[in-house]
């Protein structure tokens, strides 16, 4: 992972650059992987005026020489992690193959032990009560969301726990105590056996179910799968992310349903039952969003964040002070400027403007620091030339959001629609546009 895209490291190259002068690091492989990488941190360096250092590597950055071997260095380092990318790749292909347990995280339901000098996998007890619970229940043909809840009142699995993680973990087949491998596939996890050399599967543990309970459960729960109702998917709003249901705090989305009539599109929400009352006139609730939105912050300046260099101002004061301690030398007795009452006088008016001067630097002036600047726009004029695009995506960006409720009508297909907006109380400083000095690299990031 580059440095800027790390929780920690990452908020001090975006947002605390002034703080600092030197980034220190045991060894550069520790800092950054790629050449790629390496030669953005060094571009960001220089802009910021920043220093690379290590513990154990001759870097510096200050000099033709120290560059160069920055690069070389990051280059052997790059060579380095690929030869440890390699031997970790060739350590769990070989522990794939293994009966014994080396490394890794084990199938949900065990945990690793001691026993004999080496280390096995038991059962997990919380664990192994609530996979048998949820094989009972889906004998019953009960739901996987009311196991859900179950399981949590439980405390036997985390408050995390969601429908799709229970049944991933009870369609897993390391649960039969075999060795198993994630599989990503269509952007959905699953895990699959591992065989071994004799094309068998590999036992790893004792199994918590026996092939007939496992293929009995994936029955019943295929069965429960086949009952439920073909739902249509649905589509994103033109305000991802910002329209949510008053009732469930869930987004609002797009539904498609077909009857006899026709196709028909209507806005729901995804936790209220059944989407709760939709709204057919998606439009209506878009047109009345940007009219709020405008009227709340439209006229707000649009503010772009830009680095300032202190150094220009800190030499100047340096050249003031040395200035004025020279003049008031000088207007000591028997210093130059007091043999005549003209020098004097014209010594004198001299220092009160170099006074003068200093005290009109600010002292945050000469601190490297970010300063806001007015690009001469209002957000309502940048909004009408990016469109509805623009202003979802800043609304998004500074977290603001709009509660929709729903209120039914008698007699009335439509419900009574009404929008409120939740505006953070800093909203000024989230709108503030912050340059991404990374999106061009590999690994970038929009924002």
């Amino acid at each position: 992972m580059p440095p800027w895209k790390r929780k920690q490291l990452g908020d001090w190259l975006n947002n605390r650059a002034p703080e600092f002068d030197v980034i220190l690091f045991w060894k550069l492989d520790r800092f950054v992987r790629r050449l790629s990488d390496l030669s953005a941190m060094i571009d960001w360096c220089l802009k910021y005026g920043k220093n690379l250092v290590s513990k154990h590597d001759p870097i510096d950055l200050k000099s033709t020489v120290g560059k160069i071997m920055v690069t070389i260095i990051g280059g052997i380092a790059e060579i380095e992690a690929a030869n440890t990318s390699t031997r970790v790749t060739s350590l769990w292909d070989y522990t794939k193959t293994q009966s014994d347990w080396l490394v890794g995280k084990p199938t949900y339901g065990y945990k690793t032990a001691e026993k004999d000098g080496k280390v096995v996998l038991v059962y997990d007890e919380d664990a192994y009560k609530a996979l048998h619970w949820a094989r009972r229940m889906a004998r019953r043909g009960v739901s996987a969301s009311y196991m859900v809840r179950v399981i949590k009142r439980s405390k036997l699995m985390g408050e995390g726990l969601t429908t799709t993680t229970l049944l991933r973990r009870l369609r897993n087949p390391g649960l039969m105590g075999l060795r198993v491998e994630v599989k990503q596939e269509k952007g959905k996890r699953r895990s699959v056996l591992v065989l071994g050399t004799d094309g068998k599967p590999i036992r790893v543990a004792p199994p918590i179910f026996t092939p007939e309970e496992f293929d009995t459960l994936q029955a019943d729960l295929d069965k429960r799968s086949k009952d439920q109702p073909h739902r249509q998917p649905g589509g994103a709003t033109k305000f991802l992310g910002v329209l949510i249901c008053h009732d469930c705090k869930t987004h609002m989305t797009n539904h498609t349903s077909t009857n006899r009539i026709g196709t028909y599109s209507y806005l729901r929400c995804q936790g209220c039952k059944s989407g709760g009352y939709g709204i057919p006139n998606a439009e209506m609730v878009y047109g009345r969003l940007v009219l709020d939105v405008l009227e709340a912050i439209g006229d707000f300046p649009v503010q772009v964040r830009e680095y300032a260099k202190g150094a220009d101002a800190r030499k100047e004061a340096k050249r003031l002070e040395e200035s004025i301690s020279q003049y008031m030398k000088d207007l000591e007795p028997g210093g130059r400027y007091t043999k005549t009452s003209f020098t004097r006088e014209r010594a004198q008016a001299t220092l009160d403007r170099l006074i003068t001067e200093l005290a009109a630097i600010d002292p945050a002036t000469t601190q490297d620091r970010w300063v806001n600047v007015h690009n001469g726009k209002t957000f309502r004029e940048q909004w009408e030339e990016g469109g509805i695009d623009a202003m979802a995506a800043d609304l998004f960006r500074v977290g603001i959001r709009c509660e929709v409720t729903r209120t039914k009508v008698p007699k009335q297909r439509a419900p009574e629609v009404h929008l409120r907006l939740l505006i953070p109380k800093d909203v000024r400083e989230r709108l503030v546009i912050k340059e991404d000095d990374f999106a061009g690299a590999l690994g970038g990031r929009r924002q």
